[in-house]
């Protein structure tokens, strides 16, 4: 079994990065994956000291090294593509310094998200559009596409100039949110460089079947994350397409942000599906399927925990996840 093991460090940010690596090294992980700008703050890479200075690279690189570890993936994700003036562009900036410092340090695979545009060209904020029945939503869709589509050509020609890979996770709200919608970028891009981050999570609400969307999407799987997800009685009367979300106050501690004035609501107190430690929603035998598929697409890939879930600390829910991850694995 050659899959990388790891974490996303996003759980620790409270933590300096020493302190975050001692964490996943004791449970077992070697692989860890980081973030450098998009929806959240970056404390565990220092993206404009690394792009300047060789000798920072270098001594940042050493510390994963130091520790047996490897630094697999840039997590950048974002919106790219929002309208507002003070998300989009700024996202879309961390997205490419985010490649180009990739690039530079040699990490193979950035991880975001395809974003999502306004409704047309005089829109102010990013609409989803989620079930065109009605004829009007395909020509929203056919502008935003357009406009992703001039987007990511220019982003996979700068992947490839930096010799690095662009992961995309398949998350609602943006315009790639399936498989389907991810090939679809991919054929109409011409992209050489822009794939798939396999994020379970978000297709398992969906309502997917996860080994039969790798084996769909093969070679285009580049990354993946180690993210579980359980649909919950709510369902029964929101359906999986819950508005019912309400507004956590500016001064609230702790509050996470996606942008400039904008940050995550409060979930419905019986919500329709929740994010869960690995092991939780699925179990072990399915989380051992889940990395056999990923074996036969690359044995060599990247597999890291991205640990939400409420229910548990930051250490404790991540300790779980490794537990169940590494059993799953042992198993392939």
């Amino acid at each position: 079994m050659a899959l990388k093991l790891g974490a996303y460090t996003a759980c620790l940010h409270d933590r300096a990065l020493t302190e975050a690596l001692d964490v996943l090294r004791s449970n077992g992980l070697t692989s860890v994956e980081v973030n450098t700008g998009g929806f959240i703050p970056a404390p565990h890479c220092p993206v404009d000291l690394l792009l300047s200075s060789a000798t920072a690279r270098e001594e940042y690189l050493a510390t994963f090294a130091d520790r047996r570890m490897e630094l697999t993936g840039l997590n950048c994700n974002g919106n790219p593509l929002n309208p507002l003036p003070g998300v989009g562009p700024k996202h879309a900036d961390d997205l490419r310094r985010t490649i180009r410092l990739a690039g530079l340090l040699g990490v193979r695979h950035v991880v975001t998200m395809s974003g999502t545009p306004g409704s047309d060209p005089d829109a102010r904020y990013p609409s989803w559009v989620v079930n065109p029945w009605d004829g009007v939503y395909m020509d929203v869709l056919d502008y935003q596409w357009g406009v992703a589509v001039e987007f990511w050509t220019e982003i996979d020609a700068l992947a490839r100039e930096n010799d690095v890979r662009v992961a995309i996770e398949m998350h609602p709200h943006n315009v790639v949110f399936s498989p389907v919608t991810l090939k679809r970028l991919i054929d109409e891009t011409g992209a050489t460089n822009l794939g798939a981050e396999m994020d379970p999570s978000h297709l398992m609400w969906q309502g997917m079947d996860i080994v039969a969307a790798i084996k769909w999407l093969g070679p285009l799987v580049f990354h993946a994350a180690a993210k579980d997800a359980m649909l919950c009685p709510g369902a029964d009367i929101r359906g999986v397409l819950d508005t019912s979300f309400t507004r956590v106050p500016a001064d609230a501690p702790g509050k996470v942000p996606t942008g400039y004035g904008f940050w995550c609501n409060a979930w419905p107190e019986n919500p329709a599906w929740k994010f869960v430690a690995v092991g939780i929603g699925h179990d072990v035998a399915y989380w051992t399927e889940f990395l056999r598929a990923l074996a036969e697409v690359d044995p060599d890939m990247a597999v890291n925990i991205e640990h939400e879930d409420a229910a548990y600390s930051q250490t404790e829910g991540l300790a779980l996840a490794a537990k169940n991850l590494n059993q799953a694995a042992a198993a392939v």
